[in-house]
């Protein structure tokens, strides 16, 4: 192994999803694996196979798809758990099964009831079943940040020799100084020496998760556990765009340290995973904020025009950060030209069917809108990969309202070749679409939640919309997409495409469990 290696363990499809309103479909959470291979990350956590039929699908289709970054899911420290795992991960190339239990005083006596002895027997056996799926078995000892020293030492030493390859010490509750940490994990790397890696996993409750993992590379860590734009439970976790970049940036500071990490890819992969969940990074996010290479301040911009490192530590395009193209779209534009500007914006690998959709509602916009701007396209590409299930499709939309008046919508939606159409009223015109395409679909959804950005800048700038939306008791919201100059039919089509999602997910659902043991 090359000790200046640092291992890039992605969990945005784990512990990302698990951010309040971040849940994702298996389509989605297949593309977002896609591009974190491309972005050349070494672990994928694909999810909690044992979690939810949903989870064992989407971790065993990820790992059908998957070839060159190890796909790994997680597990209690249970045999149905590690099971479900190891069956889920079991096509994948690569591929890791990643147990824990809780190692800290308050954990065992509260959480799990258990003497240290019984933790340390249940951890024992829950790495050699792992092992009996797969040669590559991570082990997590549960909130380490608040865990006694001797004890990890002990629970150490008896999982490495059960086949442990790789020892996580998670910051569960973000509780650690970045000093405090790092003397943690250099001791406890120290003890490990050449028989695991030592790994670490921190949450962002104190925002300090990107210094806690920096300082732990210092001090032995060579696998970091992170997310795409730092999602994750509560507060988040260490941003990947964040670790990577310090990393590569301050050679001065990590010396021969380095990732295999393909950093032009980080904000299209941000790109992504934002549209896909409707969570924005804030405006001046690290690495991959509106505004991380913006400058507004005349002593700023007085600086940045005689030399750009007076005021930029890394070059925008180190990033994937472009500056607009010189190939302007426009309404004359030809199919060529649109396929050369995606390429250039990094979507390589778009279907004919994908490129053909996208360059229709190209020209559609094209007429409408006066500049066509890059994120407008890279919306569009995104848009249509999103909406590949379509049961039902959108045909057109009529609305009515005005002040102490009756709101109606008239919604036509294909189906089978067939089209349908009806009207109904509501306590505003969104709830008036909802129900005209509840009745017409005959499955009658809740909304959870209702987002809508603009993709550029202007008054015809366009509207992206994401719905949440859940259709049965105890079951996930499902998302919907929909782009339009106009929000209320890119309204009814993010609606409609949380309606496709349920259906296409439900279908996969019943024909996964039969192959489920």
């Amino acid at each position: 192994m090359d000790k200046n290696r640092i291992i890039v363990f992605d969990t945005t499809l784990r512990d990302g999803e698990q951010s309040p309103g971040c849940s994702m479909n298996t389509e989605e959470k297949i593309k977002v694996a896609l591009q974190l291979e491309k972005l050349g990350v070494d672990v994928i956590e694909a999810g909690f196979a044992a979690a939810s039929p949903g989870d064992f699908d989407a971790v065993s289709r990820i790992a059908e798809q998957v070839k060159n970054s190890s796909i790994c899911s997680l597990s209690r420290a249970i045999e149905n758990d590690i099971k479900q795992s190891g069956l889920a991960v079991s096509k994948a190339p690569l591929h890791r099964i990643h147990t824990f239990i809780a190692t800290s005083p308050i954990h065992m006596k509260y959480k799990l009831k258990m003497s240290e002895a019984e933790v340390i027997k249940r951890a024992v056996h829950a790495v050699e079943y792992a092992r009996t799926f797969v040669d590559d078995v991570e082990f997590s000892l549960e909130d380490a940040g608040r865990s006694e020293i001797p004890f990890m030492k002990e629970v150490m030493d008896a999982v490495i020799a059960a086949g442990a390859s790789t020892i996580n010490l998670p910051d569960t509750v973000g509780y650690r100084l970045p000093h405090e940490l790092g003397a943690m994990v250099k001791e406890l790397s120290d003890f490990a020496g050449d028989r695991a890696i030592i790994s670490v996993h921190n949450h962002n409750d104190l925002g300090l998760a990107t210094a806690n993992t920096l300082a732990s590379v210092m001090n032995g860590a060579r696998q970091i556990e992170v997310t795409m734009n730092g999602l994750g439970e509560r507060a988040g976790n260490s941003a990947l765009e964040e670790a990577v970049m310090a990393i590569k940036t301050r050679k001065d500071a990590f010396g021969e340290l380095y990732t295999g990490i393909n950093t032009p890819e980080l904000y299209p992969t941000s790109r992504l995973v934002a549209t896909i969940t409707g969570v924005e990074p804030q405006q001046n996010k690290a690495i991959v904020g509106k505004n991380a290479f913006a400058h507004e301040s005349g002593i700023h911009q007085d600086g940045m025009l005689k030399n750009n490192e007076t005021y930029e530590i890394m070059r925008p395009e180190d990033v994937g950060v472009f500056k607009e193209s010189t190939l302007i779209l426009g309404k004359h534009s030809g199919r060529a030209a649109f396929r050369d500007k995606i390429e250039h914006l990094g979507f390589d690998k778009v279907s004919d069917e994908e490129l053909n959709a996208a360059f229709e509602r190209f020209k559609i916009l094209a007429d409408k809108k006066k500049d066509v701007t890059d994120d407008d396209i890279r919306m569009l590409i995104t848009d249509e990969s999103l909406n590949q299930d379509k049961t039902y499709e959108l045909v057109g939309l009529q609305i009515s309202d005005c002040s102490n008046g009756m709101p109606m919508a008239a919604v036509s939606i294909k189906h089978n070749d067939s089209v349908m159409q009806d009207a109904n009223i509501g306590d505003g015109t969104m709830d008036a679409i909802f129900k005209t395409i509840d009745r017409l679909t005959g499955i009658t959804g809740e909304l959870n939640d209702y987002k809508v950005t603009s993709v550029s800048e202007g008054k015809d700038a366009l509207a992206k919309v994401t719905t949440r939306v859940t259709f049965d008791k105890n079951s996930p919201s499902f998302v919907g997409h929909g782009l339009s100059i106009d929000t209320m039919l890119a309204t009814a089509k993010a609606y409609l495409g949380s309606v496709n999602s349920y259906i296409s997910q439900k279908e996969r659902l019943s024909k996964s469990t039969e192959h489920q043991v």
